[in-house]
């Protein structure tokens, strides 16, 4: 007999309706464990990187040291900055400041007065005058001013370090060494040369060196002339006078000068036994350019006894060639309103 259908009347409740909730799918469990997993690595990454950075100090500060170290016979091949190789570092003018190892004292005093002490004021001085600075050493076999020199790099990272003797004596093949070593490593419309015992102003040193100029080949500083020293007793005695004859020919003094671009990529060029180098190191400078088709670019700014409101570099000329004291004078002239103080260089037509 065959079954009666269930009937359900209009007015019957119909039977309950079941939800069952939906279980998470495969993937998105698996999604959600990758991203605590990740989240959790991150903060133990960036832990890791904090308590580094206090134990560390100042060499995790920064990723990129500004301190190098040039070969200056083999410059393609041994510049070690820590990083690798690296292109040319593009500013409108290197400053070399020459320092040697009895100069601890004379850095201190810059870094007290115009030449930043840490690696943030290097960098606003260079943002601000398209200038960037750094002290040029070159080695000793005294490992105990070598060990001190390696402390100063480590707490300050602000030198160019040449494989070459510092030597007074040797003066100028430390220049043509710092030329060729600059001109690797940068690539600036002008290449200064300074010694640690003047009192500097880069922002006019800036304006000075952003004026346009007619030749490409430029050689800038305060020019002179004078006698030349035969007698082997006074300091500024040359053994090779016979070449020279009783005067010097126009060059420029010693404690700051700059070449352009195109005069140092001559000299980067050139053999380093190809040049004739003299005792002093601004007359053999002076003469290479006498050899070269360069403008003699003559600026009195350069070379003032005291600050103005135009004085670029402040020296004892002629009295010393730097600063007589310079610790001591380097202080007096910072304290100085008209020394310290940003203030407008007017242009200079001198040229």
């Amino acid at each position: 007999m065959p079954s009666t259908p269930k009937l359900f009347h209009p007015k019957m409740p119909s039977p309950p309706k079941l939800f069952h909730a939906r279980q998470p799918s495969y993937s998105r469990r698996l999604t959600v464990l990758i991203l605590c997993f990740l989240i959790g690595i991150s903060g133990f990454i960036f832990g890791f990187i904090a308590i580094s950075r206090q134990r560390l100090g100042y060499r995790c500060k920064y990723a990129k040291p500004n301190s190098v170290s040039v070969t200056w016979d083999r410059l393609a091949s041994s510049i070690d900055s820590g990083n690798g190789g690296q292109n040319r570092h593009k500013v409108m003018g290197f400053v070399g400041i020459q320092t040697g190892f009895g100069s601890a004292g004379r850095r201190r005093s810059l870094r007290k007065s115009w030449f930043p002490s840490d690696h943030q004021g290097l960098q606003r001085l260079e943002e601000s005058t398209g200038l960037a600075f750094r002290f040029v050493i070159g080695r000793t076999a005294d490992k105990s001013k070598m060990s001190n020199l390696r402390k100063e790099i480590a707490e300050y990272d602000d030198f160019l370090l040449l494989d070459i003797e510092e030597e007074y004596s040797k003066l100028p093949y430390k220049t043509l060494a710092y030329f060729k070593a600059a001109y690797a490593l940068f690539d600036s419309d002008f290449y200064v040369k300074a010694d640690d015992d003047i009192y500097l102003r880069p922002d006019r040193l800036s304006l000075l060196l952003a004026k346009d100029r007619h030749h490409s080949q430029t050689y800038l500083g305060c020019m002179k002339k004078g006698p030349v020293f035969t007698d082997p007793k006074l300091k500024w005695y040359e053994p090779l006078s016979h070449l020279l004859g009783k005067e010097y020919f126009l060059h420029a003094y010693g404690p700051i000068y700059a070449l352009s671009a195109d005069v140092v990529a001559s000299l980067a060029s050139l053999r380093n036994n190809s040049f004739r180098m003299f005792s002093n190191e601004d007359v053999t400078i002076g003469s290479w350019m006498l050899a070269m088709n360069v403008n003699h670019e003559d600026n009195r700014q350069l070379c003032q006894p005291d600050c103005t409101p135009t004085s670029i570099a402040v020296w004892d000329i002629p009295k010393c060639s730097g600063l007589c004291n310079p610790e001591k004078k380097m202080s007096e002239l910072h304290a100085k309103d008209i020394c310290s103080k940003s203030s407008t260089l007017p242009s200079d037509d001198s040229d």
